[in-house]
């Protein structure tokens, strides 16, 4: 008999950070997380992204595929600062990235929960916590996911900022990413407290702000 999902740690852009990526999974299973998921672009960083994929891999993260991860298999975009060649990984990383799907669906006790890297299927989509008004009206890919209520959570990542927001009976989270230099950080979701650990790192280590998960 499966167990009911309670805890649930979410990890954003990873983008090669492999170092903390370590950390973030030590510390999300430390604080009871029974799953761990991730939004994708896992390469294209200053770190070892061959590493981060054995690291997702041994610790069973569920993963989709971000934009950049999509390019790196295209051949696309090699040209950016910090680019990650395929060259440079092994076969079992490349297969691994080859593998990643475009969305995941997760059960949770309060409906289902669609892992995405952008908006949905569409992993160039937006959304910011600033935005508001004509930026919402106009967002096509937010609008769908709600209208369609499909899915009572979108666990996005791409825009690299952290946000918890509600949209009538939807919440859209982002845990933001792992890259330094960008208010690195994760999430874990408590299902039965109705709230969002959300974790950053700074000067001093870990710091911890607690947000509402259900609207």
């Amino acid at each position: 008999m499966s167990l009911t999902l309670r805890l649930l740690g979410a990890i954003g852009d990873v983008h090669a950070e492999d170092r903390l990526l370590e950390e973030a999974i030590t510390c999300l299973r430390e604080d009871g997380a029974q799953l761990l998921c991730c939004t994708g672009d896992v390469v294209d960083g200053p770190g070892d992204a061959g590493r981060c994929c054995e690291a997702l891999i041994a610790s069973e993260v569920l993963t989709v595929r971000g934009n950049h991860d999509r390019w790196l298999l295209a051949g696309r975009a090699r040209d950016l600062p910090d680019a990650t060649q395929l060259e440079s990984l092994d076969e079992a990383a490349a297969a691994y990235l080859r593998s990643l799907p475009a969305t995941l669906e997760i059960a949770t006790p309060h409906g289902s929960l669609l892992l995405c890297h952008g908006l949905g299927a569409n992993d160039m989509a937006r959304l910011t916590p600033e935005d508001e008004g004509y930026a919402l009206q106009n967002n096509a890919d937010l609008q769908t996911l709600v209208r369609k209520a499909d899915h009572r959570f979108i666990l996005g990542g791409h825009t690299h900022r952290s946000m918890v927001r509600h949209f009538g009976s939807v919440t859209v989270l982002n845990p933001g990413t792992l890259l330094r230099g960008e208010e690195p950080g994760f999430m874990l979701l408590d299902f039965d407290a109705g709230t969002v650990r959300h974790y950053t790192w700074g000067a001093d280590g870990l710091g911890v702000q607690e947000l509402p998960l259900l609207a």
